[in-house]
């Protein structure tokens, strides 16, 4: 069999039995083909090898790509050979010869700081009192603006979405999933379809964010939208995680933030903060959705920072410390 061919049969068997995201299977079609352009031409699968396994990580680190995304690559590959084993195809999988090393791999959370994240969500809010539409009664209201009320629903719908990111830390792609009917409104809380097909549920405790989701979904239903997704964008169909991305920027653009900040930063900041106001690293993962706890447990490595900076200012042996 051609790898080409291989990794087309693969798509429409492994993808058709495994519930994976769109996202997911986007991933691993991208992998396997740089492995394709890769490997000879005409290449058969069989000839995927030890020898040509390591060839290709040995690209890739000439390319520069960071351990993390090799070894990415290199776990798509292996889950490709083992379908093709389990298939009977393949004698077995080439990785038990295979020896490839990618250094550790290092990655903490980025999170923002509390300044920072306070003044994204002072911008959110100023950016949606400043859009408001005029009451009742006033002139513009009586014109009914098309062009304002679009305004007024985006600036809400901003406020919306950056106070939820950071009231319950959800991933991106899980905030530009929720449907309208995901909020249970009189319990406040959100059913998150989360990463790996692990559901959860997200609560709202802070009065303030649950009024502002309130607030945006009544002006949401009035939209006439064929799309159920909670957050439209300006066509009336599901806002992307690449269109929220652009409101997290905006934002920081008008706060007057320097640095980048990514919608995923906020979830780090509200799990970094959890733990340095002494929340349960158990009750972080669960709040998260982490499958693993090692998962969560990055973040007290930026928490010892914290703890350490802090000790290093205000111990009380500083204190007793004797001019010599």
């Amino acid at each position: 069999m051609q790898l080409d061919q291989a990794i087309s049969e693969f798509f429409s068997g492994y993808f058709s039995t495994h519930d994976r995201s769109k996202k997911t299977e986007v991933a691993y079609k991208s992998d396997l083909e740089q492995l394709a352009a890769y490997a000879p031409e005409a290449c058969c699968l069989s000839s995927v090898d030890a020898a040509l396994i390591e060839g290709w990580a040995a690209d890739l680190r000439t390319k520069s790509y960071a351990p993390a995304s090799m070894r990415r690559k290199m776990v798509v590959l292996k889950v490709f050979c083992s379908y093709w084993v389990r298939k009977g195809v393949l004698p077995e999988s080439p990785f038990w010869r295979v020896k490839l090393s990618f250094g550790r791999i290092v990655q903490l959370p980025r999170a923002l700081t509390e300044v920072e994240i306070r003044g994204l969500l002072a911008q959110a809010k100023e950016n949606h009192r400043t859009a408001e539409v005029p009451r009742k009664g006033s002139a513009l209201a009586k014109h009914k603006d098309p062009r304002a009320s679009a305004r007024s629903y985006r600036a809400l719908r901003n406020l919306a979405l950056v106070d939820l990111l950071f009231a319950t830390g959800m991933r991106v792609g899980e905030v530009s999933a929720l449907d309208l009917g995901d909020f249970a409104v009189a319990e406040s809380v959100f059913k998150v379809s989360g990463k790996g097909g692990r559901d959860r549920l997200a609560f709202v405790v802070d009065e303030q964010t649950v009024r502002i989701q309130r607030d945006h979904i009544d002006a949401r239903v009035r939209l006439a939208s064929g799309s159920p997704a909670l957050f439209l964008n300006a066509s009336g169909e599901r806002l992307s995680t690449q269109g929220i991305a652009n409101i997290i920027a905006q934002f920081r653009k008008d706060a007057g933030i320097e640095r980048h900040i990514t919608p995923h930063m906020l979830r780090h900041t509200v799990a970094t903060l959890l733990l340095r106001n002494g929340v349960d690293i158990r009750i972080v993962q669960e709040f998260l959705g982490h499958a693993s706890i090692a998962t969560t447990q990055r973040y007290t490595h930026v928490t010892k920072d914290h703890l350490i900076r802090v000790l290093r200012e205000r111990h009380p042996s500083l204190g007793f410390r004797t001019a010599s």
